[in-house]
């Protein structure tokens, strides 16, 4: 069922190579044949079944970037990690390229899963994963349909179906702005069935407006420059499709959030312009929830969205460390 791919064996990574880390390329594949990607890190010369963790994210991110910072990170604190490519992006499979969906980025988590799951050092009754960003969503929509998953960490995340049908901090949220983006939507399709390809949208703005948002700014500052530039990344270079996230608009990912009984650590910047979209989420998964003991809001005092990509003098790694090993 897996698809070759051709998989760079150079380090191309945004961050420095650990030395207390082994690393290799593995391939999985999810239950819509789709064959991901990723990278395996492993504490050097550790024995015996270990906990292990499934990373993805930013959305429109490569497993090159922050996913994989987090990934070494939790595997220099005695956990296996994958960090992966989701379906259609990066060094992943399935085609048209840089489009995404609720349903199979999900899937995407649980495949990682599967993979973790038959693998002889790791023990299967110890799987957490974490998202960042609008994976960070899709973490928590893995969550409640994956009970293999012990415990998830939610970090900067944005609630990619809420985003796209309501716009950001729900500016547009009518049915005469939603119709809009339809119709919009719509006509995209038909001109990419003609033309025979798909539009890009493209990435984070390039030059930078001076008038631009801070957030824009936050993004440019990531994706734009050597800090955190990846020629895989899609927001580092022509972006989605245009109609990539259409079913976003219309298909709500966290319908059952309130019945994850599983440990959650959502995590967020104080000055995100995202924030928002942790502090709903973890007050709607509150509600109602047999287990609220193993839920954590955290909020770090001062920190931006992009804080929470690379800064690893900001991003809390040893409190990740500890829930992951109180949970798994």
């Amino acid at each position: 069922m897996t698809e070759m791919l051709n998989l760079t064996q150079k380090w191309d990574k945004t961050f420095p190579q650990s030395g207390a880390v082994e690393h290799r390329k593995v391939t999985f594949h999810n239950r819509y044949g789709i064959t991901l990607a990723a990278d395996l890190y492993a504490p050097r010369g550790a024995e015996g079944q270990l906990p292990a963790i499934a990373v993805c994210g930013p959305f429109g991110a490569v497993k090159e970037q922050a996913s994989g910072l987090y990934a070494q990170t939790m595997a220099e604190r005695g956990f296996l990690t994958i960090a992966f490519d989701p379906s259609f992006t990066g060094e992943s499979g399935g085609t048209p390229r840089y489009t995404a969906s609720p349903d199979i980025n999900t899937e995407d988590f649980s495949a990682a899963v599967d993979f973790l799951s038959v693998q002889d050092n790791v023990d299967p009754e110890k799987i957490g994963i974490i998202g960042i960003c609008g994976w960070g969503g899709l973490a928590l929509n893995a969550a409640s349909i994956d009970t293999r998953i012990k415990a998830t960490v939610a970090s900067t995340m944005y609630d990619m179906t809420r985003v796209n049908a309501k716009g950001y901090f729900d500016s547009e949220d009518s049915e005469a702005a939603r119709h809009a983006k339809r119709e919009a939507l719509c006509a995209q399709r038909t001109a990419d069935y003609r033309s025979g390809s798909y539009a890009l949208g493209g990435g984070v703005v390039d030059p930078l407006p001076e008038d631009a948002p801070f957030f824009v700014k936050d993004y440019y500052d990531y994706y734009k420059t050597a800090r955190g530039y990846h020629e895989r990344s899609l927001n580092s270079n022509g972006g989605w499709n245009v109609t990539g996230c259409i079913s976003f608009l219309n298909q709500p990912i966290l319908q059952y959030s309130s019945e994850i009984r599983s440990a959650v650590l959502v995590m967020h910047g104080e000055k995100a312009h995202s924030c928002y979209f942790s502090r709903d989420a973890y007050a709607a998964m509150l509600e109602g929830n047999p287990n609220p003991e193993n839920k954590e809001l955290l909020i770090i005092p001062g920190a931006v969205h992009t804080d929470l990509y690379d800064r690893t003098d900001i991003i809390p790694f040893d409190r990740l460390a500890d829930f992951f090993r109180r949970y798994l």
